[in-house]
């Protein structure tokens, strides 16, 4: 399936670029040499005595169109993903994408072997709806689609295909691991992203802002003296270590005495 985009202007960047020569200097070495094929593609069943196999069968194919896809894909989706998730987060991505498809293959299909970036490419793919569903791409260059609704569709003939519904020789829960690999990498990413944290730590500020302020009127004068003595006690410790440090208790304690007139 040839993809474009109305964005695509592509400026390679440095992992994409790297990962498509990886790629094609090992199809190179596996026509040259097929030894190189038996030592590098994986069988699920036998992933615990060749563990490596769950990362460098996605440096294999079986002949040039199944590379030449592969590689389009990630041409035309990477970059763009590449430069807003970073080369380390991109390539984490990619990777784990393409560790799930193994995974999944592992409980479906054990005994079969499989090679191909396609698990790792979806994961790209994936990410690249995540951030852009609603980016406008023509499939074969004719038909318009936009990126969430060309997912769930790959993802919707990847499960049926996986249950028996599509063609025979392809890694169908290899593709679905992809996106699965590539929906919890971005869920964590995102969660723990710059932005992310600067949110969370902007909904800390203004909650404990309010809080300060309405603690701020509890009239030390009219509590027993025992909980004065717990009063100054938590006020200094807001003032050294902020209204955060708090317990539940302690804040349950100031919440109380807040609502007495």
């Amino acid at each position: 399936m040839y993809i474009k985009s109305s964005y695509f202007k592509i400026s390679m960047t440095p992992w994409v670029t790297r990962l498509i020569i990886a790629n094609g200097i090992i199809f190179v070495l596996s026509r040259i040499n097929p030894a190189v094929v038996d030592n590098l593609i994986l069988v699920p069943a036998f992933i615990a005595s060749r563990p490596w196999t769950a990362v460098t069968y996605m440096f294999l194919h079986a002949g040039f169109g199944h590379i030449f896809f592969n590689m389009l894909a990630l041409f035309f989706f990477g970059p763009r993903l590449e430069m807003v998730l970073g080369g380390t987060r991109f390539l984490s991505l990619y990777f784990i994408s393409g560790i799930m498809g193994a995974g999944l293959s592992f409980f479906f299909t054990p005994n079969t072997a499989i090679l191909g970036a396609s698990g790792a490419v979806y994961g790209v793919m994936f990410g690249f709806a995540h951030y852009w569903p609603k980016e406008l791409l023509y499939v074969w260059g004719v038909f318009p689609v936009q990126a969430r609704w060309l997912v769930a569709t790959m993802t919707a003939l990847s499960l049926l295909g996986g249950f028996g519904m599509g063609g025979e020789g392809i890694a169908h829960f290899a593709h679905l691991g992809g996106f699965v690999g590539g929906f919890l990498y971005l869920r964590w990413a995102d969660s723990t992203s710059h932005a992310a944290q600067y949110q969370r730590k902007m909904d800390v500020t203004v909650a404990g802002e309010a809080d300060f302020a309405k603690w701020a009127k509890i009239d030390r004068e009219k509590l027993h003296v025992v909980n004065r003595e717990e009063l100054d006690r938590i006020r200094t410790k807001i003032g050294s270590d902020g209204v955060t440090s708090l317990t539940p208790q302690e804040r349950a304690f100031m919440d109380r005495f807040s609502t007495i007139e």
